[in-house]
């Protein structure tokens, strides 16, 4: 179509100016602590439980006392049982964990390549003397083994399965498998391509934690890598045929598989539950959480809406110090809650209130009591932190609402896996936790244990004391944020201007639509960017908002009237 007139006439143009940028993607909870298998300092995004469980592991054995879960896996399974998309795990451990390894052999007992396991801790060993059947005297459930079939040097290709640790030859448990691998760097089968060698070290720069990454190939395998490959086997074939110098690097059929050499295990005397101690929060230490928690503060690496450290509460002082470092974090990144336990099992009302009244912060949130749930892996009842819980009601409340929906409540704030609250509210102690900026956890006859409370931690009254705000302000700064991120470079005009207006209008219609906004307004334009702010290549935009409030506090007057009074 013409878009000038060479003779007389009309032309109609249409000019679209309802873009909106594209949304960014579902984030979802961040959860530190511990597991029971996993890499260790390094955050891993799963999408289900069992995702979740394949990586982490979910029961924990201890000798002598029975099984236990980590309140890091029962935080997982509520958070995707309630609707939740995308979980952030970041595996902590006191003491050194190592992985387990294996030499794989070529002919002539020649060590062509090793294999390293992802996961860290000695239960990843499967080692020792074998039974008849095959079966090593030392593996767990969560070990790995590995077995090299069809190894064949006229082509240069083998197969290799993963198998689990604890398994045997005549029953092996396959976890994985890779057919047609080669050692050949040119060819798309090369082992370590195919598996992937990418190795993780967390290191400090510049007093900021980021992780370090050595390998050519990420992981494509969630148990094994490959650590080193020292045969290569550069075009082996010549004319379709086998080069004679590389036959020997092809490895040779191997079910023994043995991979070992791991450390690091649980504390003796590991308490969970509500036995937890300042000193002792599931075998772990409050100081082995600070790696992580540095490493989380990067909101151009991680992204989250929701951050819990379940097992760690703020009234001890030896956890106080790295919570506070994760609300200080927090807050910095801007992004995101923290959800903050402030007091253990035994904690009173009062005693939380008054830990409470020492932070102050609109990204922090904290509900009171424990509560107790049915532990999926034990099938026990046991009791939990609220952080245990909360990223679940978060996940349901955005599932069938909105972020700027109050996370809480009888629609949206139902606790539907609790058995019970470690106290039953009454009213006076309910308003007196409100009152506190603590968010009670209530139970109601007929409707079950419910989060009755949507406060932040800040002290000063205002829009931001409600975590619906906070949450709206998060979602609305991400995605404007986004659009922002594509004015970066461009020329500070008149044109560039109307291009952002034409995305954020629109925009935040939707979400005034969405019930976020009563009333908006967006100015960029000469009026805030005269020529002082344009010579000094900045480009300043002024967005008004007018966030919607929730209902509370309800008042219902009951007027009684004679017969005969005329209603008005």
């Amino acid at each position: 179509m013409a878009e000038i007139l060479l003779s007389p006439g009309v032309l109609s143009r249409e000019i679209d100016t309802t873009f909106i940028a594209e949304q960014p993607p579902q984030i979802g909870a961040a959860i530190i602590g511990p597991t029971v298998k996993g890499p260790v300092g390094i955050p891993v995004t799963v999408t289900s439980y069992s995702d979740f469980t394949s990586y982490f592991g979910e029961t924990e054995v201890v000798a002598g006392s029975g099984s236990y879960s980590y309140f890091t896996s029962i935080t997982a399974y509520n958070y995707f049982q309630n609707g939740g998309e995308t979980l952030l795990v970041t595996r902590v451990v006191s003491g050194t964990y190592t992985a387990a390894s294996a030499s794989v052999y070529g002919s002539g007992s020649i060590p062509v390549f090793t294999l390293e396991t992802i996961s860290q801790g000695a239960n990843m060993n499967a080692t020792g003397s074998m039974d008849a059947n095959g079966a090593f005297a030392t593996a767990s459930i969560h070990s790995v083994r590995f077995e090299i079939v069809s190894p064949n040097k006229s082509t240069g290709t083998f197969n290799l399965y993963v198998r689990r640790g604890d398994d045997d030859n005549r029953n092996p448990a396959i976890l994985e498998t890779y057919t047609g691998l080669s050692m050949d760097p040119l060819s798309e089968n090369y082992v370590a391509k195919r598996i992937g060698d990418y190795k993780f070290t967390q290191v400090v720069i510049d007093d900021e934690a980021s992780l370090q990454i050595t390998g050519t190939y990420p992981n494509k395998s969630r148990y094994i890598r490959v650590g080193q490959v020292l045969k290569p086997t550069p075009q082996y074939l010549v004319g379709g045929v086998a080069n004679l110098a590389y036959t020997a690097s092809i490895p040779v059929t191997d079910i023994t598989g043995a991979m070992g050499g791991a450390t690091g295990q649980l504390v003796a005397g590991a308490k969970f539950y509500s036995d937890i101690t300042p000193d002792n929060t599931q075998g772990v230490s409050a100081s082995a959480y600070g790696n992580a928690i540095s490493l989380l503060a990067s909101a151009n690496d991680y992204q989250f809406n929701v951050l819990v450290t379940p097992g760690l509460y703020y009234s001890a002082e030896n956890h106080r110090t790295s919570m506070s470092v994760a609300l200080s974090n927090t807050e910095n990144r801007g992004d995101s809650v923290f959800v903050m336990d402030l007091g253990n099992y035994a904690a009173s009302s009062s005693a939380v209130i008054a830990t409470a009244n020492g932070i102050d912060s609109s990204y922090g949130a904290a509900y009171y009591p424990w509560l107790q749930t049915l532990d999926p892996a034990t099938k026990q009842y046991v009791w939990v932190p609220a952080s245990v819980m909360i990223p679940g009601v978060y996940a349901y409340n955005d599932r069938v609402s909105e972020p700027w929906f109050a996370p809480a409540g009888i629609n949206r704030g139902g606790l539907s896996t609790v058995i019970r609250a470690a106290s039953k509210l009454s009213q006076n102690t309910r308003d007196n936790l409100y009152q506190g900026k603590v968010n009670p956890i209530a139970t109601f006859p007929g409707q079950g244990v419910v989060v009755y409370g949507q406060k932040t931690l800040q002290t000063a009254a205002s829009a931001l004391d409600r975590i619906n705000v906070r949450r709206l302000m998060i979602a609305l700064k991400r995605t404007i944020g986004q659009i922002a991120n594509g004015l970066v470079f461009q020329q500070n005009n008149a044109a560039t201007r109307n291009a952002f207006l034409a995305q954020v209008n629109p925009y935040l219609e939707t979400v005034q639509q969405r019930q976020g906004l009563y009333a908006f307004k967006v100015v960029m334009d000469d009026s805030i960017n005269n020529a002082a702010v344009i010579d000094r290549n900045e480009l300043v935009g002024q967005i008004y908002l007018q966030p919607t409030k929730t209902a509370e506090f309800i008042y219902l007057n009951f007027t009684l009237t004679p017969t005969g009074a005329v209603f008005p």
